[in-house]
């Protein structure tokens, strides 16, 4: 990955960071799937990423400032850590997702969470962007007296499925 974009064109040097899908599906399991470690991202990648494409995007995404890797020593999991780069991407996270309910085919399962999201707006985001602070970065989540985000979008999620298992 390289470290300076091609131009000083603020969104091309988001594209050249954030631009090939698998750092995106990536960046979403870490967010929204909870997965942190390289056997997770792989067995329950919902698009069936190969183990060489997903090894190749976590050392860019390392490289790039977005995940830190915490090397665990031999025949232990390493785990990957997002930073406050990563966790930035969720209002990112949150647009595409929108985009894509609007102008993409998608499974009622699989859009309840960007559609939720798109409800909850920015007060959601910075909700699940502190949650992800606090598990990934270590600092205190403050105390607003509202629902974890992550509890928010896994209840709307399992409603869902529990709607279509009844149909």
């Amino acid at each position: 990955m390289r470290h300076e974009p091609r131009s000083g064109c603020a969104i091309n040097a988001a594209v050249e960071a954030l631009g090939d899908r698998w750092s995106l599906i990536v960046l979403r399991d870490v967010i929204f799937g909870g997965r942190r470690h390289f056997r997770d991202l792989l067995a329950n990648s919902e698009e069936g990423i190969a183990s060489n494409i997903l090894s190749s995007r976590l050392k860019a995404l390392v490289a790039g400032g977005l995940l830190t890797h915490e090397d665990a020593g031999r025949g232990r999991r390493g785990t990957y850590s997002l930073t406050e780069a990563g966790i930035q991407t969720v209002p990112i996270m949150a647009a595409l997702g929108s985009w894509g309910l609007r102008h993409r085919p998608t499974t009622l399962e699989l859009g309840v969470r960007a559609r939720l999201m798109e409800e909850g707006g920015p007060p959601l985001w910075e909700d699940l962007m502190d949650e992800l602070r606090e598990a990934h970065l270590g600092i205190p989540r403050p105390d607003t007296g509202r629902p974890r985000a992550s509890q928010l979008l896994q209840e709307a999620y399992e409603r869902v499925l529990a709607t279509t298992m009844e149909t």
